[in-house]
């Protein structure tokens, strides 16, 4: 960890060198991105044993601090959690190079020639917090974008994230670009997170990846744009239609699987007509896995207090409802939704149709787990976050939604009457 104290001299310099490599990083090629990656992917293979060692000590960190199970989770990584880094990276240096890639192009009357094409954002910012795996995702999907990255990774994630990022830049020195291509703020200290969200002149993006109360933090005082979701308060509606066997497989999973990610169900409404029967299966194999289930009725483990609906619980319980209706479901995702991600348990297509026009969420789906909200999953090899706001990206941000766009024009002397 550095020793200097002036946390302003420190960014300062830091911003000052990610433009710098941004410029460069505008025109390098798809096969030197792809080197790096690479490279950077056997380099967190070959260094395994080391990034589990760093890893101890951060979940010693977390251990003192009380961190929740669920959070503990989140930080651990073993051989089987590096082999998913190493495979993302693969994946994202597989994929196909977005920056310069054409969007729409057409003609004028009046003798143009006119392309949309893709083009970096310049530099991110990304704040993150337990998850080590965050530096190798957001690294390598900026690098593939074109873009230079800061990474402020949580005070619990420090040895871990510092081990990852080493691999990285590696990677990048092998490939001959610009080792500021990919920096880490080396320091816990909070100030630098302040200052990164006033970083106006060298920081064209925040991207907070955390809980809510980091994300409020930054959303509240950043004068940088942000890409950002507050809280995953995702629901799961069992309608009528629904078929009894993948509903409940899909409703297990959906809790159970990973209880401290953003695509965890937070909220099970059930249809009246199918509470008594499907419903309350459905909520004695979620109690029979460990889940505490808030219920409004349905029989769960406790009876639900208002305050359970809207709610993150990140943990093993969940809030249940019965609903008179799919409008009924509709109209209670988007009093306690955050536009995140909602399922629809039915083999109707009219109700999934209906479900799918009027819930305004980033990701609805049908009799599929919401676990499955994450870029990986949707082929974007990682993602940097789920955005849930409706200016530039939305869902999940893979190195397609951290470029930008500029306008191609060209004609043969054309004048304009």
């Amino acid at each position: 960890m550095t020793e200097q104290t002036d946390i302003s001299a420190l960014m300062a310099e830091i911003g000052a060198k990610a433009r710098a490599a941004s410029a460069e990083l505008a025109f390098a090629t798809g096969e030197r991105k792809h080197a790096a990656l690479i490279a950077a992917a056997d380099a967190v293979w070959a260094r395994r044993a080391e990034i589990i060692e760093a890893n101890a000590k951060d979940l010693d960190f977390g251990r003192e601090k009380g961190l929740s199970a669920a959070m503990m989770d989140r930080l651990m990584l073993d051989e089987g959690r590096i082999r998913g880094i190493v495979d993302g990276l693969r994946t994202v240096a597989e994929q196909p190079d977005p920056v310069g890639e054409v969007i729409s192009e057409w003609d004028m009357a009046s003798g143009l020639h006119i392309r949309r094409v893709r083009t970096p954002l310049g530099v991110v910012g990304v704040i993150y917090e337990s998850r080590p795996n965050v530096t190798a995702d957001a690294g390598a999907l900026c690098l593939m974008a074109g873009n230079a990255v800061i990474l402020r990774g949580g005070s619990e994630s420090f040895h871990s994230s510092g081990a990852i990022h080493a691999c990285l830049v590696e990677g990048l020195r092998a490939a001959k670009l610009p080792e500021a291509s990919i920096q880490r703020v080396p320091t816990r200290d909070r100030e630098a997170v302040r200052e990164m969200l006033t970083m106006t002149d060298t920081i064209d993006v925040i991207v907070p990846r955390g809980g809510k109360g980091l994300v409020g933090l930054v959303q509240r005082e950043a004068r940088v744009p942000v890409f950002a979701h507050l809280e995953g308060i995702c629901h799961i509606y069992v309608d009528t239609a629904a078929d009894p066997e993948k509903a409940r497989a899909v409703v297990l999973n959906a809790k159970t699987r990973r209880t401290g990610i953003c695509g965890a169900a937070e909220c099970l409404l059930v249809h009246k007509d199918v509470a008594d029967t499907l419903g309350q299966q459905i909520v004695d194999d979620l109690k029979s896995a460990g889940v505490e289930v808030r219920a409004e009725g349905l029989n769960g483990s406790v009876a639900a207090v208002p305050d359970d609906f809207g709610t993150e619980f990140l943990d093993m319980k969940i809030a249940a409802k019965v609903v008179d209706s799919i409008d009924d479901a509709i109209a209670h995702i988007r009093k306690f939704g955050s536009s995140h991600t909602e399922a629809i348990l039915t083999e109707d297509d009219a109700a999934a149709a209906r479900f799918f026009s009027r819930v305004d969420s980033a990701i609805l789906m049908r009799n599929a787990s919401t676990q499955f909200a994450d870029g990986g999953e949707f082929g974007m090899g990682a993602e940097i976050g789920i955005a849930t706001g409706k200016m530039h990206a939305r869902g999940p941000v893979g190195a397609a939604q951290l470029t930008s766009f500029k306008y191609l024009v060209e004609g043969d002397g054309t004048t304009r009457p």
